[in-house]
Parts: structure tokens; C-alpha cells; sequence
């Protein structure tokens, strides 16, 4: 895995080196948003995943998440972010990132997260626009409107490319539409998509269904549907062809 790590904190480096060198990882390490855009722009499409603190000096992670974004869709981004800043955890997960840590971590728990998140991105996605071209190729999950592979970690919905897809919102479409019309609270929703205890914070749930629900617009009608004091389905049956 190429990694880069982008932390002002050089001790949280340090002690994170020894744990990434445990798991024979290539980490780059930057500390500050400009030096951080200079060492990804260098190699763009060459990164398995990115940790990013929101606290840099020279451009905040905010702004560094925002322009890795709009150069890269796929790349996965951990953002770390301070316990008392719920606000940057939903506000960074809104502009793309597709998983948080609270600081202070433990070494242990970030290198899980990173290997949880890295094995559901493990396959690029592959973006091109506009209708299947071909009508043989092989979906795991088909309803009445909408097709995904998850080898190419594609989703059509009435033929089109649902575009920019990050793994976490991916993982997300594809846990509702494998159980079309089937409600799935936030609680269910963090545990299977997640795949852990996000500290009861829900608002994560709703930060990815709003990016979702703007990308699904991009080629036709909403298919996620909110069910309110319960969660959300995933309900394409009155979708028109």
C-alpha cells in the first residue's frame, strides 16, 4: 500500500512510522496542506490512501480534502480530526472523506481502519460516462432500474453511470440495493457499512446519503428514499425507463 500521511503533529508521524514499517507500507509523509497537494499532485493516480489531519498550517484540511477531490473521486481519505469538532467530522465527510479518527487514536485502532477501508477500495474505480456498452457484462446486485458491478465498482441506474462513486458511498448504495423497499435505520447502516461502533453519531449516515442522493440526480430520478423515524430504503420501482 502506498500511503500518504498528511500531519503537522511530527511525533503523531514518528509514532505512526513504526506501525506502518510493522506492515511493510510505503508512506509519504507531509506536513503542512501546501507541502501535502505538492507530494499528491506529484503522483495523482499512484495513492492507496491518504490520512488527513484537519489542523495544517499553510491550507487547512478542509480545503486540502476539497482540492484531492476534485482531482481524484476514488482515492480513500481518513480524515483525523479533534473529539470536540463533531462538526468537521460531518462537514469533512460531506466534501467526500470516507472515514474519520478522533484524536487522540490509538495506533492500532487507525491501522485497522485503514486496512478496513483499503480492502473495500482494493478494486479502482473504473469512470466512464454515459450508457452500457455492454449488455452482457456480469452485475451482482440488479433490480427493476438499476445495475452494479462490484468488481469494477460500477452503478447504473436505467443504463447510466451513477459518476464519482467514493467506497463509502459505493459500500452504502450497495447495502440498500441488495434489499430494495427493505428499511435500514442509521444504527444498521453504521454497523454494515462501517463495520464498527462510530460513537452513536448518526449525522455520518445522513453526510453520505446526501452525496449520494446528489450523484444518483446526476443520471436520473432519486431512488433513495428516507423513511422518516426510521432510516432509509432504497425503492426504484416507480423509476420510469
Amino acid at each position: 500500500m502506498k500511503l500518504l500521511m498528511i500531519e503537522d503533529n511530527k511525533s503523531v508521524a514518528e509514532m505512526m512510522s513504526m506501525f506502518f514499517q510493522k506492515e511493510h507500507w510505503n508512506v509519504v509523509y507531509a506536513y503542512d496542506g501546501i507541502e501535502a497537494m505538492e507530494k499528491f499532485k506529484a503522483d495523482p493516480n499512484g495513492w492507496d490512501m491518504i490520512t488527513l489531519d484537519l489542523n495544517l498550517p499553510g491550507k487547512d484540511g478542509m480545503q486540502v480534502n476539497a482540492e484531492i477531490r476534485a482531482i481524484s473521486s476514488t482515492v480513500p481519505i481518513i480524515i483525523l480530526t479533534a473529539r470536540d469538532s463533531e462538526s468537521d467530522q460531518v462537514l469533512g465527510l460531506e466534501m467526500g472523506a470516507d472515514d474519520y479518527v478522533v484524536k487522540p487514536f490509538s495506533p492500532i485502532t487507525l491501522i485497522a481502519r485503514i486496512k478496513a477501508l483499503h480492502r473495500r477500495a482494493a478494486l479502482t474505480v473504473h469512470q466512464s460516462g454515459g450508457l452500457i456498452a455492454n449488455e452482457d457484462q456480469r452485475f451482482d446486485v440488479v433490480t427493476d432500474h438499476f445495475k452494479m458491478n462490484t468488481k469494477t465498482r460500477e452503478a447504473y441506474l436505467n443504463g447510466k453511470l451513477i459518476p464519482d462513486l467514493t467506497p463509502k458511498e459505493f459500500d452504502l448504495l450497495k447495502t440498500l440495493a441488495q434489499k430494495p423497499r427493505q428499511v435500514f435505520s442509521r444504527d444498521q447502516l453504521l454497523q454494515l457499512v462501517w463495520h464498527y461502533e462510530f460513537y452513536g453519531d448518526e449525522r455520518t449516515v445522513d453526510a453520505h446519503i446526501k452525496k449520494l442522493r446528489q450523484k444518483i440526480e446526476q443520471v436520473g430520478p432519486q431512488v433513495i428514499q428516507t423513511v422518516w423515524g426510521v432510516g432509509y430504503k432504497f425503492d426504484d420501482s416507480e423509476v420510469e425507463s
